[in-house]
């Protein structure tokens, strides 16, 4: 199986089944792991019912308590790797991203020449639909702010409706991922940037979450706020790059042309 789509969540029972039944039922084939925190609502046992339905196909990990975005996708992406998946993608659980829209991601790094496919809100064609005014200049602010730090020009740096190729997990170094918000999303981003892959931006429709409550909260916003100071003057001195031992038992890194496609 070449596609793994990772799902983490934290109470979300309102949404969990139907995004999973919903993802299955477009026949993309794809595998589903949903990433638990520990939600006290109930939702592992939901998926856990599930996957009597979808055997092989939708799995679960349970963790203990909430650790935070970052650490569920790092878990995630170590989880795919070890199990050969070509293809690796996140989601919100919320509907916020439209599981119709995962094949454009798909298409733009199976066919397209993309290592890594960022599904935006801010490059043409891209939409966001029921969110008030004061969180889209919010967001918006916060994509110019990002760019303007770091010289990554990336339109939607904070989106979390991503496609990776497993090469590009394979080369960053996963155990220098330090943020655990939405900033997590812009260090990726960052490190693959770094590392010179191609970075294909593909017009989405975001839409608000409609049950469930949102994660954002202040310490989430600060994190964005001084996280990409840090990492602008941290890059300076970290190595995202993966060491690979050769053959012949010298360490390598890999590296390529940095290439930024979006309109």
């Amino acid at each position: 199986m070449e596609k793994l789509l990772i799902i983490p969540t934290y109470n979300e029972r309102e949404n969990v089944a139907a995004i999973i039944q919903t993802v299955f039922s477009l026949n993309q084939h794809f595998h589903i792991l949903i990433i638990d925190d520990g939600s006290p609502d109930g939702t592992a046992g939901i998926v856990k019912d599930l996957m009597k339905e979808y055997t092989g196909q939708l799995f679960l990990e349970e963790r203990a308590g909430k650790q935070g975005l970052g650490t569920a996708y790092i878990y995630g992406f170590r989880w795919a790797l070890a199990r050969g998946y070509r293809y690796i993608f996140e989601m919100d659980c919320d509907f916020s991203h439209n599981p119709e829209e995962l094949d454009k991601l798909y298409e733009a790094c199976k066919y397209g020449g993309a290592d890594l496919a960022v599904g935006s809100r801010y490059v043409r064609g891209g939409n966001i639909k029921n969110w008030p005014g004061s969180r889209v200049a919010l967001s918006k602010g916060a994509s110019v702010y990002t760019r303007l730090i770091t010289f990554m020009p990336v339109k939607d740096p904070t989106a979390g409706f991503v496609c990776y190729t497993r090469e590009v997990l394979e080369a960053i170094n996963l155990d220098q991922i330090t943020f655990v918000g939405y900033a997590f999303q812009i260090e990726m981003k960052f490190a693959a940037w770094k590392l010179g892959y191609k970075i294909k931006e593909v017009p989405i429709t975001f839409v608000d979450r409609q049950f469930g409550n949102s994660k954002m909260n202040k310490g989430i916003v600060k994190e964005g706020i001084f996280g990409v100071l840090k990492l602008r003057w941290l890059s300076m001195f970290k190595n995202y790059r993966r060491k690979v031992k050769n053959f012949s038992g010298s360490t390598s890194y890999k590296s390529q042309e940095v290439l930024i496609e979006g309109k």
